[in-house]
């Protein structure tokens, strides 16, 4: 995480970032995050939008 912030903040660029623990993807992201759905739906919020949106909490926890 450092690292991808070390290079997004010297060189002012915009990071597209793959990744499936939350924990790495809330540490970096500033702006938007696109949580992909089962294939079917995808949400795109800011970062405390997405870690309440009840498809995502569903879809990444299996609870609603």
């Amino acid at each position: 995480m450092d690292f991808i912030l070390k290079i997004r903040d010297q060189f002012n660029l915009t990071i597209v970032l793959i990744e499936h623990h939350m924990q790495v993807v809330m540490g970096v992201c500033k702006a938007h995050v696109r949580a992909g759905l089962r294939g079917n739906h995808s949400s795109m919020a800011r970062p405390e939008e997405i870690q309440n949106d009840p498809k995502v909490i569903e879809a990444y926890l299996g609870v609603g």
